[in-house]
């Protein structure tokens, strides 16, 4: 599964924003990063904070944070309600995919 966006920095964001997002882009590593966030959303039984699902792959949640978004806006996941995360203790939103 190949999955491309654009739009991955705001306008008003700093030129070194875009030319990150372009990279990350170019790379493929967002098309990785998409498809790893999105396999492990799936195998777990139930909604996850994006903390408890970067416990899960074993990575950054900053990672999982920027990438659900954008599986969103492709209609991939959806965004639950807010539970208390397990990880970081903190009221969080959950993530399902769909």
């Amino acid at each position: 599964m190949i999955l491309i966006m654009t739009n991955l920095a705001r306008r008003s964001d700093p030129s070194t924003s875009h030319q990150a997002a372009s990279d990350l882009v170019a790379s493929g590593r967002h098309s990785n990063q998409l498809e790893q966030v999105l396999e492990a959303l799936k195998e777990s039984p139930k909604p996850l904070t994006s903390a408890e699902l970067a416990q899960q792959m074993g990575s950054d949640r900053y990672l999982t944070a920027r990438r659900l978004p954008d599986l969103r806006k492709r209609g991939l996941v959806e965004q639950g309600g807010s539970v208390a995360c397990t990880v970081r203790g903190t009221r969080a939103v959950t993530w399902r995919a769909l």
